[in-house]
């Protein structure tokens, strides 16, 4: 049992991100814990026994460090130049326009190219926080079995765990949304103008995408690149212990 608990410390400790010398120290502490109360099972003194932690105490640790990442990265994104003005996840033109960018700034379209890229991140902007509870529903559902893999695993675990476990629900939830985003802010309108001027020039290739799609697939890789981030964030920096039972898990 003392291997089990002890293991599963461990991988709380890496996928939260803590580096060797701290994940060290952290599992020091939390192990004399565990020992403490297992002596205090079998007969030994109960003075220290408010301060023991459960198997379950170190999970909601876990959980709720990434509940405070997830916290972060939806509010960053998900306000006006989340997207549009972030070099990491600004969402560009589809492939094929940025591939005919030269002819539509020969024809005089680049400006509407322009406007239309900005439009793309605005509606991204508008759905990011549509995000959230999903994730925060893919975080409650965590099992002892997940944490151990998320032990197990790269350095971005937890994020590869939400692209498993909530990439559907996230499409389904915020497809939606995000197309209807994308007409509020003339997107599609501005499309389809953009594509018909484009079409009165001979012989220009195909420059059709469906702009729905394109930008529900970026505004989900924006999300998991910040998660991979925070994520990271939270490896190298045990500050990042901003609530209670983060404390009383991880603290010394």
């Amino acid at each position: 049992m003392k291997k089990t608990v002890a293991a599963l410390v461990m991988g709380a400790l890496i996928a939260l991100g803590f580096s060797t010398n701290v994940q060290a120290g952290l599992l020091d502490n939390i192990q004399k814990k565990i020992t403490d109360s297992a002596s205090s099972v079998t007969g030994g003194s109960e003075s220290g026994s408010t301060s023991n932690l459960s198997t379950s105490q170190i999970i909601e640790g876990l959980k709720e460090a990434l509940q405070v990442g997830t916290e972060t990265v939806v509010a960053q994104i998900g306000t006006t130049g989340g997207y549009n003005d972030d070099p990491a996840i600004h969402i560009p033109l589809p492939e094929k326009m940025q591939q005919a960018q030269s002819l539509m700034k020969k024809f005089g379209l680049s400006g509407m190219a322009d406007d239309l890229e900005e439009r793309l991140n605005r509606g991204a902007e508008a759905a990011a926080p549509k995000t959230k509870e999903i994730l925060m529903n893919a975080i409650s559902e965590m099992t002892v079995e997940d944490a151990q893999s998320i032990y197990s695993g790269p350095d971005d675990a937890a994020t590869q765990y939400f692209r498993k476990v909530s990439t559907g629900d996230l499409t389904e939830t915020i497809r939606p949304i995000i197309e209807q985003s994308l007409q509020d802010v003339g997107a599609i309108s501005l499309y389809d103008s953009l594509v018909s001027q484009y079409k009165t020039y001979p012989l220009v290739p195909d420059i059709k995408t469906n702009l729905t799609d394109y930008t529900t697939d970026m505004t989900l890789e924006g999300l998991f690149h910040y998660l991979a981030e925070e994520e990271a964030a939270i490896r190298n920096d045990p500050v990042k212990r901003t609530t209670e039972i983060l404390t009383t898990v991880f603290g010394n």
